[in-house]
């Protein structure tokens, strides 16, 4: 029976959890009811630097970097069995926290423990160096060490499993964590720090510092004894922290933005083209950066398929997020309740015909957005070319092949792609002329955590997933061996 009172959050720092040093704090409210769920610390300058201290000391001095790979994976397979254990406790946390419905917060959960079992089994199989032996002169060989201190810095959609996402690989290669997740967001990660202060990992090892981005996460990116950072979040935010992470050379990753098409030819298979439509941009309450949130339509389907796609939105089920039947709930926050409403009636001045679903009159306290289609839509208007992130899908015709993709590509963002035919070659054609990081042929988005995450122009700089999350969090080092008597030059002899 899961507790209905919620603790405050603290920050959690060289293994213990404590108030901010400032003891000041922020409220944390519940989505579905605009009430106050609890009290979260909020970290600054000097948390951060604490938390970087107890990082650094734990890498430099401490067993984890040091320790035989086979003992640190042990750690890190009892963090995904704890999650395995607690699956409902942080389904629940993490609904209440976000309003996204629990049926989709239960499977995500599941996932996160799967994120830490799949970089403990990469380690082991894919860290890997070379070895190349020059004549009868040289041995030349790599290996791969970990950068040292990384910052993480999440977002508040899918916030658990997007932490785990970033921490089990910079976990697993040896380094040490300071997780700064969103402040809309803070049950789950402080969750994730219970766990794993229960795996006992070594104290400094994992820390985590609540607070707002322009305060804690500046102070983050900003330290110079943070190799990297790592950040998921919208476009402007990442811009910003590349910029500051110049100053410190730090490596970053970004995963940022969304506008992503969904083509759909008049030879695809409509009922699947239509489940994977709607399921794209309407799962997560829409707050998803690979929403397929512009949906291109043949000329010759359009009119079936608005009619059907009304049908479905007319009968998805908006409602309280802890309800295992709800498909949509709330939004976030007021405020982006308010930019997501903004949006839609930006739509409306811009020439679209606007359609949605209801929002029961008893879930009106909450901040909830029908799902709403945008018909009518043209690719150059303003709805169509920034991102909602809601559950909004603008609807757009074409004729041909060249014309959509010339409008898939006409946007700055480049992250996620759908196309649905029954013609392969075109598929493969359309998929390749497409300027987006990841295309999905004839399926919605489902992710395999052995290949690249990440996208081009506007939505990134990086790739996350597979090895190449290796690539980001170790640091090649080559060393070369003399095994026989090379010539050296004798200046001055």
């Amino acid at each position: 029976m899961l507790s209905n009172k919620i603790d405050d959050t603290k920050l959690y720092i060289n293994g213990e959890f404590v108030d901010s040093i400032s003891g000041n704090t922020f409220e944390n409210l519940n989505p579905f009811t605009n009430e106050t769920i609890n009290r979260v610390a909020a970290g600054n300058r000097e948390d951060i630097s604490f938390a970087v201290a107890a990082a650094k000391e734990a890498f430099r001095n401490g067993p984890w970097r040091t320790m035989k790979i086979s003992e640190r994976l042990q750690y890190i397979h009892r963090i995904a069995e704890l999650i395995d254990k607690n699956v409902e406790e942080i389904a629940y946390l993490e609904s209440l926290d976000t309003g996204l419905p629990i049926s989709q917060t239960r499977k995500m959960i599941a996932r996160s423990a799967e994120n830490f079992r799949f970089y403990a089994a990469m380690v082991r199989s894919r860290l890997v160096g070379e070895a190349y032996q020059q004549d009868d002169e040289f041995i030349n060989y790599t290996v791969y060490q970990p950068l040292g201190i990384v910052g993480l810095i999440t977002p508040w959609n899918a916030p658990f499993m997007l932490e785990t996402w970033k921490v089990a690989p910079a976990l697993a290669t040896g380094n040490t964590v300071i997780l700064k997740p969103a402040e809309l967001s803070p049950l789950t990660a402080n969750k994730l720090a219970q766990i794993i202060d229960e795996a006992q990992l070594p104290k400094g090892v994992f820390n985590v510092v609540h607070g707002f981005g322009e305060t804690a996460g500046a102070a983050l990116v900003a330290h110079p004894d943070v190799a990297a950072i790592s950040f998921t979040g919208e476009t402007v935010t990442g811009s910003l922290i590349i910029k500051n992470a110049a100053d410190t050379m730090k490596r970053v990753s970004m995963e940022l933005g969304g506008k992503s098409p969904l083509i759909i030819f008049e030879d695809a298979d409509f009922e699947r083209a239509l489940d994977a439509a709607v399921w794209g941009i309407f799962s997560f309450n829409g707050e998803r950066c690979t929403a397929n949130s512009r949906v291109f339509l043949h000329t010759s389907l359009k009119e079936r398929f608005v009619a059907a796609l009304k049908e479905r939105v007319a009968n998805i089920r908006v409602g309280d997020p802890l309800n295992a039947k709800t498909q949509v709930g709330p939004l976030i926050h007021k405020d982006h309740w308010k930019k997501v409403t903004d949006y839609i009636a930006l739509a409306q001045q811009e020439g679209c015909t606007v359609y949605s679903g209801q929002v029961p009159e008893s879930f009106q306290h909450g901040n909830f957005v029908a799902p709403t289609l945008l018909l009518n839509a043209k690719n150059e208007m303003r709805v169509c070319q920034e991102e909602i992130f809601g559950p909004v899908m603008a609807v757009i015709e074409f004729e041909t092949e060249e014309d959509v993709i010339q409008m898939a590509n006409d946007v700055k963002y480049g992250l996620a792609g759908y196309v649905w035919t029954n013609d392969i070659k075109r598929a493969h054609r359309v998929a390749q002329a497409m300027e987006s990081g990841m295309i999905w042929i004839n399926a919605q988005n489902v992710r395999d955590l052995r290949i690249p995450f990440g996208g081009m122009k506007y939505s990134g700089i990086g790739r996350e997933g597979g090895h190449y999350a290796f690539e980001f969090y170790t640091e090649p080092k080559v060393i070369h061996v003399a095994i026989g008597n090379h010539h050296i030059p004798q200046f001055g002899k």
